[in-house]
């Protein structure tokens, strides 16, 4: 009897077996490698996907982002933006069709990389609305006027396929410079003798340096975007930055907070790094804000103030003659009606500025006159009223044109006779509000909007103040430079914003300009005094704006011949209310966002 597996021991039949398992084998690898195959594709796929999805989404993301820029810029040069956003189609998406929209809400395409965005803009119902920027916030308690949009954006690398579709939500927050105590584009530094108190806002793009002979306190939100020293900036020496006195900020209940001592707990000014006893009304390290440049100043079309100015009056040193402008440059054909009005506007040679060195070539308005020639003559500013609102009152542009009109220069514009901003007469049309622009040095001269008083600014290259008591030269050179002291100066009030160049101590913000024994005067001398005021009073009430150093003057503080008078200065608490600014004051923008969101059902 055969054994059972007497076949299996049959070397023919055992080298099929061993086929069949070999070839079972390759079945199984095979499959395992197909699977892999297919699954590494699967994944390479995908990754390739995700890479393209996330390509997309950066690109439609810098799409939103140019978007909001625009916005943005739009509201910085006084505009709104306008236009209509593309319609929707059904099974389209906005932008491909049929319709594109128009203006700043309209289609825009823009190329990232390898991919096509499509963006547009879609105003939300209700806008302006008026806000007060809530507690802790920065800029907490300013009134802004705020403006919603959504914006949209779509990426893709082949047409009508989306890689990405975002939407976002901003709010554009417009806020006039003038509801701050002190606003500058630059180092800050407020180091008062005397006891002084800021009763509004302080916001600074660079480093605030505070201090205090006796004490100072300000009752407002402070930001920077750097830092805040208790400590003087130009002294080099560590015992000689702290003044001695104390430096108190409000917290957000109101409650005066001390700042930490000067050299505590090291030598030297000290950088005030827990800014946590404020409870939010003390911020360091904010954004830095977008400001008008300087050039908005100057006297050319197509800058903002020299466009929308209704008054234009130009003194042209080399022919010596003044005259009325139009926008594009020309004579305004009307010239002759305002240079006819008796004591209107006039030319000096006569003052001597110590800080300058140099007698100063000088363009002379005198403000009841002019407003009484306009008055009397409607067609100097096109038929218009001292009462007319178009952007919120009277803006006036006085300016010095010659062959150093672009650099430092002896031209200067003077302001005498504003006491009250109206005309002569028995009920004449009531001014609303006034703004007079200068590229040059201003030189107000005596009390100004002090009776009946209405939303006013100056803004200019430098401010000068002159008393009520100033005369040119009196007995032949109490203002020269001949070794004789200047001559004393009275009380005078002056209700104004202020917008005008500072030095800036050592040279440099920060700390390439500390140390360097070149101190600027600080806020307390913003305005540049030229008489003795030791027994006289400054009454001030306003706003301080510097968004630059001077361009057309380069005299140092230390070079100033002059004692600082009684500073009863104050922040103009009316300026809180936008309907009490002057007009066009100028403003910065600031976007925030509100929503962010990307739609995945591509």
């Amino acid at each position: 009897m055969n054994h059972p597996l007497g076949l299996l021991r049959n070397p023919y039949c055992q080298r099929g077996v061993a086929l069949i398992t070999v070839l079972m084998l390759v079945a199984v690898m095979s499959a395992i490698l197909a699977t892999y195959f297919v699954l590494t594709n699967v994944e390479l796929s995908m990754t390739r996907s995700t890479r393209a999805a996330d390509r997309g989404y950066y690109a439609a993301e810098a799409g939103l982002n140019i978007r909001a820029k625009l916005i943005r810029n739009s509201f910085e040069g006084f505009n709104r933006p306008a236009g209509m956003a593309p319609p929707e189609s059904v099974g389209q998406l906005p932008c491909q069709g049929p319709g594109y929209g128009s203006g700043d809400f309209g289609c825009q395409a823009f190329t990232m990389g390898s991919r096509d965005v499509a963006t547009y803009v879609e105003e939300q119902p209700g806008n302006p609305t008026t806000f007060v920027i809530p507690a802790g916030e920065r800029f907490e308690y300013l009134t802004a006027g705020e403006y919603r949009y959504s914006l949209f954006s779509v990426a893709h690398s082949e047409p009508e396929r989306p890689e990405a579709i975002l939407e976002m939500k901003i709010n554009s927050r417009v806020v006039p410079l003038f509801q701050f105590a002190a606003f500058y584009d630059k180092d800050l530094e407020i180091l008062p003798g005397p006891d002084m108190t800021l009763a509004g806002p302080v916001h600074v793009n660079g480093n605030l340096y505070v201090g205090a002979g006796s004490s100072l306190t300000i009752e407002g939100q402070v930001t920077t975007t750097e830092h805040l020293y208790h400590g003087r900036k130009e002294k080099p020496g560590s015992g000689d930055q702290c003044s001695g006195g104390s430096v108190h900020v409000h917290d957000s209940g109101g409650s005066p907070v001390s700042m930490p001592a000067c050299g505590s707990p090291t030598p030297g000014r000290t950088d005030v790094t827990d800014t946590s006893p404020w409870n939010g009304t003390v911020q360091t390290g904010v954004d830095v804000v977008t400001v008008p440049a300087p050039e908005m100043l100057d006297p050319t079309p197509g800058e903002l103030y020299w466009d929308r100015a209704d008054l234009r009056i130009m003194y042209d040193v080399p022919s010596g003659t003044v005259r009325v402008r139009k926008q594009d440059g020309g004579v305004h054909p009307n010239s002759g009606l305002l240079t006819g009005c008796s004591g209107a506007v006039d030319t000096t040679y006569s003052l001597d500025n110590r800080r300058e060195n140099t007698k100063i070539r000088m363009l002379e308005v005198d403000v009841r006159q002019v407003l009484t020639c306009l008055d009397n003559n409607p067609g100097v500013i096109d038929g218009k009223t001292l009462a007319d609102m178009t952007d919120g009152g009277l803006v006036w542009y006085l300016g010095v044109s010659g062959p150093s009109a672009d650099t430092v220069n002896n031209y200067g514009v003077r302001v005498t006779n504003g006491d009250e901003l109206t005309a002569a007469g028995a009920s004449p049309p009531a001014v609303q509000g006034m703004t007079i622009v200068t590229s040059q040095a201003l030189y107000i001269h005596g009390d100004f909007n002090k009776t009946n008083r209405k939303p006013a600014a100056f803004l200019a290259d430098s401010l000068n103040v002159l008393s009520n008591a100033w005369v040119d030269n009196p007995g032949g050179g109490d203002d020269d430079d001949d070794g004789s002291p200047p001559h004393n100066g009275s009380d005078t009030t002056i209700h104004a914003a202020f917008l005008a160049g500072t030095d800036t101590t050592g040279g440099f913000d920060g700390a390439a300009g500390e140390g360097q024994n070149e101190y600027n005067g600080g806020l307390e001398n913003y305005p540049r005094f030229h008489e003795n005021w030791s027994s006289a009073t400054l009454t001030y009430r306003g706003s301080f704006v510097s968004l630059n150093e001077p361009r057309h003057v380069d005299g140092l503080w230390e070079d100033q011949d002059y004692s600082p008078p009684t500073r009863d200065w104050s922040f103009e608490s009316d300026f809180t209310d936008a309907a009490n600014l002057p007009p066009l004051t100028p403003r910065f923008v600031y976007i925030k966002q509100e929503l962010y969101v990307r739609e995945f059902d591509l």
